[in-house]
């Protein structure tokens, strides 16, 4: 960890000097930084709905191993309490997703219609396309998860997880 650390410092010490000597990154720096920052919000996306496939399909008495060690995934002897706040969090980052989504949807825009002035304007629609495909189909993952564990959220929670699924995917396909 302190390897991790003092790799850390000297990484952003570089960093601060490289924007000190040339006052802002590269667009593609920019553009590369937010790609890797999406990807990472997807695969912790996934990562808790694997989490919470485990911890539905797991079963009633397991808990922890022999031992007191956890096997597995995270979720491996939680408790069935932690179903909805692990739901939650995982709705959360999937709403953070769609945000990043279409503020890059924004961006594309803003850049065509820059594009009538003369600017430059990449026209490849591909990696917007694939981002929306990739968070559409968590999206469906984590539907199918919170609708097979319904019974489980109770009447007050299904309902709001519901609506807040349906904005996402309205506001994702209206823009």
């Amino acid at each position: 960890l302190r390897l991790v650390a003092v790799l850390k410092a000297v990484l952003e010490g570089e960093k601060a000097a490289v924007l000190k000597r040339d006052r802002h990154l590269p667009l593609s720096f920019h553009r590369r930084q937010e790609e890797l920052k999406f990807s990472l919000g997807l695969q912790r996306l996934q990562h808790r709905v694997r989490d919470i496939q485990a911890l539905r399909e797991q079963p009633a008495g397991e808990g922890p191993g022999r031992d007191g060690s956890r096997r597995g995934s995270p979720a491996a002897g939680a408790a069935p309490q932690e179903l909805p706040t692990l739901i939650l969090e995982a709705v959360k980052e999937l709403e953070a997703a769609k945000q990043q989504v279409l503020k890059r949807i924004q961006i594309w825009k803003r850049q065509q219609q820059l594009a009538g002035n003369g600017a430059l304007f990449e026209e490849n629609l591909a990696p917007l396309q694939k981002r929306c495909e990739s968070l559409v189909e968590v999206y469906f993952q984590l539907h199918q998860q919170v609708m097979a564990a319904s019974t489980e959220l109770g009447a007050e929670l299904l309902p709001r997880l519901l609506e807040r699924f349906n904005e996402v995917l309205s506001s994702l396909v209206k823009r």
